[in-house]
């Protein structure tokens, strides 16, 4: 999901307004039909992870989790290539669409998850805000090994709402994928709403603020639950949802 936000922040395009119309998705099977959606649910994962307030914790945290993360996911897609993580103090902004941020993100960088790792996340005691930036950056990962990315990356439109509205569709799936990873690995919480943007990262450049508004919408927070409660990728299929849905 960060990497739509990223990419949006560097072209100045704004990622909250409802479509003017309806831009459904046809003839791209890798999307509307992808065989993911027919796999079950995610295997329960015992992942006991254990956060504390140094460097070299975090690191082994961060480790630990995204290895977790891998686990969960193996079963479900076809071919599965485990991913390794990338922590750096300070990560190359090309990956970020050339956004430099002053604090920690996780990003889905080629084949690696790449953390910033800086001192918010370092010092953090509640690692659950933590725990779903990672777990939604891998959301990129299952998309990148199932054809979603490429066919998604490979969809053009010139039409601007259509356009946000792909992209929009290409972000939700990562909320959606992400609640289906968090509750395979049996993380619970009263309300996820606060929780999902809790950690994002800052832009250095404060004229791109406004795309890190750290408050999740409606559908946001919709299609993380649909994802949780399904414990699967077949609740995920934002590609065929109505505009409303995805809006």
């Amino acid at each position: 999901m960060i990497i739509r936000v990223f990419a949006a922040a560097t072209l100045g395009v704004a990622l909250l307004a409802a479509p003017a119309a309806a831009y459904p998705v046809k003839g791209v099977p890798e999307l509307t039909h992808n065989p993911l959606y027919k796999k079950g649910k995610l295997p329960k994962i015992s992942c006991k992870l254990s956060k504390g307030t140094t460097e070299a914790s975090t690191e082994k945290y961060l480790r630990k989790l995204v290895g977790c993360l891998n686990d969960a996911w193996k079963p479900i897609v076809d071919d599965y290539q485990p991913v390794s993580v990338d922590i750096k103090r300070k990560q190359d902004d090309r990956c970020t669409g050339g956004t430099e941020m002053v604090n920690s993100y996780a990003v889905v960088c080629g084949t690696f998850i790449r953390v910033q790792l800086g001192a918010d996340w370092i010092k953090a005691k509640d690692d659950l805000p933590v725990f779903l930036q990672v777990t939604a950056a891998f959301g990129g990962v299952v998309q990148g090994q199932t054809g979603i990315g490429e066919a998604w990356w490979a969809l053009g439109t010139d039409i601007e709402e259509e356009e946000k509205e792909l992209n929009r569709r290409f972000d939700l799936q990562q909320y959606c994928l992400s609640g289906a990873a968090v509750k395979s690995l049996g993380r619970t919480a009263r309300n996820w709403k606060p929780l999902l943007h809790a950690e994002d990262p800052e832009p250095k450049d404060k004229g791109f603020s406004k795309f890190f508004t750290h408050k999740p919408t409606a559908n946001e927070v919709s299609w993380f639950t649909r994802g949780y409660k399904a414990g699967g990728p077949g609740a995920c299929n934002t590609w065929t949802a109505s505009s409303a849905k995805v809006a």
